[in-house]
């Protein structure tokens, strides 16, 4: 996954575009650095999966 891909689904997936992002294992740090610096960070919640996946959801209310 590249910085501006990673970009593109943080943004779909907050505008409700798409409902759930699958990022695999090996793109998983990638992905963080650029999801960490998001004003909305808070709002992402990752589900860890077995074998290494991690599913990310947008949630209205942000996590505490």
């Amino acid at each position: 996954m590249t910085d501006e891909n990673a970009i593109d689904q943080i943004e779909n997936l907050r505008s409700g575009s798409i409902h759930e992002l699958r990022v695999k294992k090996e793109d998983f740090l990638s992905f963080r650095a650029i999801l960490t610096k998001q004003e909305d960070f808070k709002h992402f919640r990752g589900i860890a999966e077995h074998g290494g996946d991690i599913i990310f959801q947008y949630m209205k209310e942000p996590r505490s």
